[in-house]
């Protein structure tokens, strides 16, 4: 095990939602899948499960942008000296998640896994601002995917 996840939920799901949320162990397993294929060795992140009001806080506070995100990362600062190994903090918003999901024609598991690893690789350091560093980051994304049999989330 090399993923040190911190699971938050905090997201009042009614059934449906509640069932659709992954487990912890889930969330490791693809925290691992992540870890590894980057090679970093053991880190520590936390993963925090929520609603459209704090996803659109969070998301207008730090992005300027007045509406909730599937996930938002949060990438932990290390002081000059200090040895530590948080990546830092995602942040995923339970119904958009669902609402995408259901949009795009996919399992909410599989969602929720392409946004788990996409939200590492974020506090990775990858980004998908121009279109180069984008076909990186979803070649790294489609790839951990598959190791997992989860679908390319692109096509």
């Amino acid at each position: 095990m090399i993923a040190i996840v911190d699971y938050q939920q905090a997201y009042e799901a009614d059934e449906e939602m509640a069932k659709a949320i992954p487990s912890a162990e889930q969330v490791e397993a693809w925290a691992n899948a992540v870890l590894a294929a980057e090679n970093t060795g053991e880190q520590e992140v936390t993963v925090r499960f929520t609603d459209d009001e704090e996803s659109q806080t969070l998301n207008h506070e730090y992005r300027g942008k007045d509406k909730p995100t599937n996930v938002l990362s949060f990438p932990f600062e290390v002081p000059p000296g200090i040895e530590m190994n948080l990546l830092g903090d995602l942040v995923i918003c339970v119904p958009v998640i669902m609402r995408e999901a259901q949009e795009q024609d996919k399992t909410p598991t599989n969602h929720y896994a392409h946004m788990v690893i996409h939200g590492i690789l974020h506090l990775l350091g990858y980004d998908h601002i121009d279109d180069a560093d984008a076909d990186i980051m979803e070649a790294k994304e489609i790839r951990i995917l598959a190791s997992l049999n989860i679908g390319n989330p692109y096509q």
